[in-house]
């Protein structure tokens, strides 16, 4: 059976556009409140990204930071993320779900503990910030025996030999790291550049789906629109962030944000 990954770049690209991958961190800023953002932006959204709380998440801006902070302080668990993504199953036509995190907290939850609790829950895909190719390899099978998506990571600083390397050992979908910078980070780069990198990528095998991350708003989003997929995150961590700030009601806040990037890349 495909991943339903695959069957929603394969939707999108009969659509003629990207996927739009949204990114929020799991119990932010509730636990309740998480599922009902989930909920809400899956009908825009066409695979969610979800976030796994670190203390010291070495790879996020601080807006992603800022959202992990608030879900550690109240109380979330790994089994909590579980909880949150079965209830989320129970949605009629729920997307794709990836988990976003770190290997050390795998490591210490047990990698084939962790990856049942992946299968029972619904969980499509994993993205280990801290985990690289080769050091992924024997991890990344496992994913596939379970049929998960383990999801390279892939950077502009990336050698020529290495992609080829990483790209035929990858799964279905990979991960282009616009810019050096962490999540977040205003664009350093023109999206013509980072267009041109993309398809330098995407001439080593054409048949995957690389999706583009890093830096990307409702205002550089429409230029990147010939990418397999897009990923906003910070951004719309950012938009949970001012809207407990002013006092407004998160979920509605963030979905009319998705609901735009979603327009732009039509």
């Amino acid at each position: 059976m495909l991943n339903p990954i695959s069957i929603a770049f394969q939707i999108a690209k009969k659509e003629n556009r990207p996927a739009l991958l949204t990114y929020t961190v799991a119990g932010d800023s509730s636990k309740k409140q998480s599922l009902k953002i989930l909920n809400a932006i899956s009908e825009y959204a066409d695979i969610l990204e979800l976030g796994v709380p670190h203390n010291t998440p070495v790879a996020d801006g601080s807006q992603i930071q800022t959202s992990s902070y608030r879900a550690i302080k109240n109380g979330i668990k790994v089994n909590d993320i579980f909880h949150i993504v079965k209830n989320y199953r129970k949605k009629k036509n729920s997307k794709p779900i990836i988990l976003m995190g770190y290997y050390n907290m795998i490591f210490q939850f047990g990698e084939n503990n962790f990856l049942n609790k992946c299968k029972n829950s619904g969980v499509n895909g994993l993205i280990l910030v801290d985990l690289p190719w080769p050091e992924n390899r024997i991890f990344a099978r496992k994913c596939k025996k379970k049929s998960i998506y383990f999801i390279q990571l892939l950077s502009p600083t990336t050698s020529a030999k290495r992609l080829k390397k990483i790209i035929k050992d990858s799964h279905k979908m990979s991960y282009f790291i616009s810019m050096l910078s962490t999540t977040g980070g205003k664009l350093k780069v023109s999206p013509k550049e980072i267009m041109s990198n993309y398809s330098k990528i995407k001439k080593i095998n054409s048949h995957k789906n690389i999706v583009i991350g890093f830096g990307i708003t409702e205002k550089t989003i429409k230029p990147l629109r010939k990418a397999d997929g897009l990923v906003v995150g910070s951004a719309i961590c950012k938009e949970i962030t001012d809207s407990i700030k002013k006092r407004q009601n998160p979920v509605t806040n963030v979905t009319n944000l998705v609901r735009k990037l979603k327009n732009k890349i039509k």
